[in-house]
């Protein structure tokens, strides 16, 4: 008996283990290449030019927003102000840049049932700053996006954006 215990143990912890190693999908599935573009028209686009319109489509309006450093943004109406007042406000004299840290991304999918219906997007970002028409490091973070699928659209419903570090010049 303690012998086929132990096997059954054995067999539960290896079945554990694979399923915990897979559960990130592959950097060449349609999942992680759809989300990958998300990020890119959220931040390369929204972010880094200020272009708003790329969140009306890609964001929940009750978007809650976890910042370490600023703290909760609690709708897509407070995220967009946040961004026309803050680094997108034309009296800014310095200008912010977002880059996704290569490789970083992951990917894990959300079922229920057997049935896709979000995903954890996770990785880091770098921070540049231009100030002067010279761009300096500025920082990096950490984030978690939790997307929804919704009428078979992906939409940002949550983020987590942590362990902000200023980078010593």
């Amino acid at each position: 008996m303690k012998q086929l215990t132990h096997k059954l143990l054995i067999i539960f912890l290896t079945l554990s283990f694979s399923t915990i190693t897979f559960a990130q999908v592959d950097k060449k599935s349609e999942l992680f290449k759809i989300l990958k573009n998300n990020d890119s028209l959220i931040f390369k686009v929204g972010f880094n030019t200020c272009d708003m319109s790329q969140f009306e489509n890609l964001i929940f309006d009750d978007l809650e927003f976890y910042h370490d450093k600023s703290g909760v943004i609690n709708s897509k109406l407070d995220f967009i102000k946040v961004m026309k007042n803050g680094i997108c406000n034309s009296k800014n004299n310095s200008k912010l840049r977002r880059e996704l840290k290569k490789n970083s991304l992951e990917v894990f999918p959300l079922y229920n049932d057997n049935k896709l219906y979000g995903a954890i997007q996770q990785g880091e970002h770098l921070f540049y700053e231009t100030v002067n028409n010279k761009e300096t490091l500025n920082g990096n973070a950490k984030f978690s996006h939790l997307w929804l699928l919704e009428n078979n659209k992906w939409k940002l419903k949550r983020v987590l954006s942590y362990n902000h570090i200023a980078t010593k010049y």
